[in-house]
């Protein structure tokens, strides 16, 4: 199982604007400190201002920060809001399944129930736990 660049950036994203509470931060500041495209970047936050989990400010002094509070972001749920719009394996997929052994084939459910533990588990962490007490963090994207 592997990431999408989309979902890592989110979460770079989140934890840039979290460790910057008090300020708007510059998309060429989060695209610097997270080794990103700001054309690549630029999808994900929009993404994450449409789903409420960034405020973006249009204009000379604009930027970003967190639409809501860390503590209130779980890992989880931005994780699903990126990677649900991918299938896990192709026999999750209702109206593409073309393998022959969709119908008896015990390993999608296997499957299923481990994506849902991972989900769960992910859940479990919101953005405050990634951020708060991790020094080396605030070391790395902390904007003087």
């Amino acid at each position: 199982m592997r990431l999408t660049t989309r979902t890592n950036l989110a979460m770079r994203t989140l934890m840039f604007c979290a460790v910057n509470p008090d300020r708007i931060v510059r998309k060429h500041e989060v695209a610097e400190s997270c080794g990103a495209s700001e054309n690549h970047l630029a999808q994900v936050i929009h993404l994450l201002a449409r789903k409420g989990y960034l405020k973006t400010q249009r204009g000379r002094a604009g930027g970003l920060m967190l639409g809501r509070p860390a503590g209130s972001i779980r890992v989880g749920e931005v994780f699903r809001t990126f990677e649900s719009v991918l299938p896990f394996t192709e026999c999750t997929e209702e109206t593409a399944a073309t393998c022959p052994l969709v119908g008896a084939c015990r390993l999608k459910c296997v499957l299923a129930e481990a994506l849902e533990a991972f989900y769960a588990r992910l859940d479990a962490v919101t953005l405050t736990d990634l951020v708060q007490g991790n020094d080396e963090l605030q070391g790395l994207l902390k904007v003087a």
